[in-house]
């Protein structure tokens, strides 16, 4: 299954494109569902469907409406009956469906619950209609932030047996917590789990949607260095609304000629990684299958036209490979290791820099010809000022930006101390000396 992730500026026609891409793809014959909390303006019909059970919107076209107040409401009442033994003991009064209204945030833990039920099924393509760009990168770093809490708050190994609890509790004269609380955390975190590895998965990849101009391209440059931090493949890049060049009116000739220069700075910056795609204004907002289909037909350099072919040149659509910024290896930090903090300065250039993938962190460092060891991590336009390092224990703390990501290091740096680090060539390269207290002695 192929899923594209379509995000982009508020306001910028990301549900838009997220229908015609959908459509497009269900144009080539393949079975395609699209996953949208208002896509009924956009579609011109009403979405009854849900994730699991998506309604037929066209030919080769199904759609399921992310629906936030269902989603909580059916959460917590699971919660509600799972945590029913201890409730009773309080006398709590259980609440009912009806009068369960959402609380703020339900729409993101819902649309990560209908992106993982949709891509159990049997779809060639999915499409999901994401929140604005910042919103969504924090979005998809949500599955692994919310695991590596579950896993210092409640560690699995610490679980006592069933029969030693009562006497733990004793013995250390405060109640034991109860064994339902690590059922349901166990519960979310193979949730969680799942979620993750759909995000984290070579088959998975972003379309941005932006309308060209100085505001959108700044926003662009800001969020770039964020999706490099966390592995985020973004596969096209949409200037939606391209009013046409040639314009006798000089309004329309002024804002054609600044679009072109937005794009072609985009053109610069994300090809060959990815492609742009040009849509024009249709003059009014897009309403209905017709109007779709139009800017399907009239997109320009666009991954409607090619990513969705049967052997697209530059796509490999069955063999996506992006090694996740999560697939290191070694057991991670569990709590209670690690105190030690370490701020890595200075950030100066180095010249032992390699480059990856796209989206990829070796799972060990390469040695250098002083016998360190270095770490290199692709951060396409971060810039030096933004960036922070700290080493805290087993793990590296990488701040870009507002964007901020805990990263545990490989097990052959956890015996090593921080040499320096430095910035380059979209780069981040952070240099190890290994302890001679932690490593083996040569005999």
């Amino acid at each position: 299954m192929r899923r594209v992730l379509v995000t982009g500026l508020g306001g910028a026609g990301r549900t838009t494109v997220a229908a015609a891409t959908a459509l497009a793809a269900a144009a080539t014959g393949r079975r395609t569902l699209l996953l949208s909390a208002e896509a009924d303006a956009v579609l011109g019909v009403p979405v009854t469907g849900t994730p699991a059970r998506p309604a037929r919107i066209a030919d080769g076209l199904w759609a399921g409406l992310v629906d936030a107040g269902a989603d909580f409401r059916a959460e917590f009442l699971d919660l509600q009956e799972r945590a029913s033994a201890g409730l009773d003991l309080l006398g709590a009064a259980r609440l009912e469906d009806e009068e369960l209204t959402e609380l703020p945030g339900s729409d993101q833990f819902a649309l990560l619950r209908a992106l993982t039920v949709a891509s159990r099924g049997d779809w060639d393509v999915l499409v999901v209609d994401m929140p604005p760009l910042r919103e969504t990168i924090a979005l998809l770093a949500l599955p692994e932030q919310l695991r590596r809490y579950l896993r210092r708050l409640l560690p699995a190994e610490r679980q006592a047996a069933r029969a030693l609890r009562p006497m733990l509790a004793q013995l250390a004269g405060v109640p034991m917590p109860a064994q339902w609380l690590y059922e349901t955390a166990e519960r979310w975190d193979t949730e969680l789990a799942g979620v993750q590895s759909v995000i984290e998965s070579g088959s998975t990849a972003l379309t941005l949607v932006a309308e060209p101009g100085p505001a959108a391209a700044d926003a662009l440059r800001a969020a770039r260095a964020g999706l490099g931090l966390f592995g985020h493949r973004v596969e096209t890049v949409v200037a939606n609304r391209c009013v046409p060049e040639g314009s006798e009116d000089p309004f329309v000739a002024s804002l054609a000629a600044q679009q072109e220069r937005c794009r072609q700075e985009w053109v610069a910056t994300w090809i060959p990684a990815g492609s742009v795609c040009l849509l024009p204004h249709l003059g009014r907002d897009p309403r209905g299958l017709d109007d779709l289909a139009r800017l399907q037909k009239e997109a320009n350099r666009c991954s409607f036209a090619h990513a969705f072919a049967e052997d697209p040149e530059g796509y490999d659509l069955d063999g996506l490979v992006a090694a996740p910024h999560g697939d290191l290896e070694g057991p991670r930090p569990g709590p209670g290791r690690g105190r030690r903090q370490e701020w890595i300065t200075p950030l100066a250039d180095t010249d032992t820099v390699r480059h990856d993938r796209d989206g990829e962190i070796p799972t060990e460092p390469e040695p250098d010809g002083d016998g360190t060891l270095v770490w290199h991590l692709g951060l396409p336009g971060a810039v030096k000022e933004q960036l922070t390092l700290v080493r805290r224990g087993d793990e590296l703390l990488i701040t870009v930006g507002p964007f901020r990501r805990i990263l545990p290091l490989p097990s052959a740096l956890r015996r090593c101390t921080v040499a320096g680090a430095g910035l380059k060539d979209d780069t981040l390269s952070v240099r190890f000396t290994p302890d001679p207290a932690l490593w083996p002695r040569a005999r």
